[in-house]
């Protein structure tokens, strides 16, 4: 016997829940198909446990950090931007708080109170959740979809793909969704990891693990010379890593290293007192008479001060009113431009997100329907959409899920 449904949506995840409990919450026959033995398995584990759920910033603020992918999120964001997504949260129970950085989190920190809301939602939505039913194969047919899963097949007039990227595969997401996308017809853009650590052999930035610069420069450049012209740029917290970098800037700018794997030499650059010009650092240098220790780690972690005066062979006790041009310079230099070579990131086992997936091209942004198959919708990190860190991507899933469900 085949089951049957008027919608069926693939993937439990933050575009999976709202596409459904739309849907369910517009009349239809929703059935959710999850892999794993619960729900919301990402969710769970996103931002620390805590759960970022969106940016605090508008509509167009949303589409201007996605880049050239952002006016694909015009209709999305327009049926469902952060001021809407933070009241239905607050409206099923999960009060928020926003961050200096504009991270926008529950207040209790507790990335399970989002799940559970989901589920109360789901739950009066009068949709149903199949746990454990992993899709194998789906088959298009006069009347919709055929969906042949382990626990038997079920029929569908409309089908919703919320499988999600590649990234944390120990969620679930491993990548089942480009399959089926592109026996369906679509086009995949190549995955890749997104907002990623990357990877470096230098002893002593192994030695700083755990230090945290609330604000570096960083600019990403390929080849040996750290002069040439950067990949890609920002600015933001770096973390030192028993493996080489991360923390916000570096997790930022990950997609740049990611995106070429054929390049075999990186170097991240650092500026680790970008809001010092170079004149004014060499002026403050110049003018104090204490030890370079002194004034380094008044801007610096005291750690990293001693990291940097020892790349520039100058000792701690030395006083910055004796310091040679030469030395000065050097100084300058580690301080403000201080190359550390990268040779890759840690792939989709720790990338939050997955760059590449579903062509843009191939999906309807006004309904997330696909332009090759009728009846097929397409919505989350399934699609080549990827943000930067902060909430942007739960937002473009919860906005890509909840029009799929205003659509089918």
């Amino acid at each position: 016997m085949i089951e049957k449904a008027q919608v069926a949506v693939v993937g439990a995840g933050a575009a999976g829940y709202f596409a459904a409990i739309r849907a369910a919450e517009r009349g239809r026959q929703v059935v959710l198909l999850e892999k794993n033995r619960k729900p919301a398995v990402k969710i769970l584990m996103s931002g620390g446990t805590r759960c970022n759920l969106t940016q605090a910033t508008d509509r167009r603020g949303i589409v201007d950090a996605f880049g050239k992918q952002g006016r694909f999120l015009h209709s999305a964001l327009a049926a469902l931007g952060p001021e809407e997504l933070v009241d239905w949260f607050e409206g099923a129970g999960v009060p928020t708080k926003v961050e200096p950085t504009g991270k926008i989190f529950p207040v209790s920190d507790r990335a399970v109170d989002v799940a559970e809301a989901l589920r109360r939602k789901f739950d009066r939505s009068g949709a149903t959740l199949l746990l454990d039913r992993s899709m194998q194969h789906v088959e298009r047919t006069d009347a919709g979809f055929v969906l042949r899963t382990v626990g038997g097949n079920l029929a569908a007039e409309k089908l919703v793909l919320t499988t999600g990227g590649q990234s944390y595969p120990g969620c679930g997401t491993t990548g089942d969704g480009y399959e089926w996308a592109k026996q369906l017809g679509h086009r995949i853009v190549p995955p890749r990891p997104a907002l990623v650590p990357l990877l470096s052999d230098l002893a002593w930035v192994h030695a700083l693990s755990g230090v945290t610069v609330s604000d570096v420069g960083v600019k990403i450049v390929e080849g040996e010379n750290p002069q040439t012209k950067a990949q890609a740029s920002g600015r933001g917290s770096l973390l030192f890593t028993h493996f080489g970098l991360s923390g916000p800037v570096v997790m930022d700018l990950s997609r740049a290293v990611t995106a070429r794997p054929d390049a075999s030499v990186w170097q991240a650059v650092c500026d680790f007192v970008p809001s010092l010009a170079e004149e004014d650092l060499t002026d403050a240098l110049a003018r104090r008479n204490q030890t370079v220790m002194a004034v380094v780690s008044e801007w610096l972690p005291r750690r990293l001060a001693e990291t940097l005066l020892a790349q520039a062979s100058i000792p701690h006790d030395q006083r910055t009113a004796e310091l040679s041009k030469k030395h000065r310079n050097r100084l300058v230099q580690v301080v403000k431009r201080m190359p550390i070579p990268i040779h890759g990131s840690q792939g989709f086992k720790k990338a939050e997100v997955t760059a590449g997936g579903v062509d843009l091209r191939d999906v309807d942004s006004r309904t997330m329907q696909s332009k090759r198959c009728p009846n097929l919708y397409l919505a989350g990190e399934i699609l080549d959409l990827d943000g930067p860190i902060g909430g942007y991507n739960f937002q473009a899933a919860f906005s890509t899920g909840w029009l799929a469900g205003e659509s089918v």
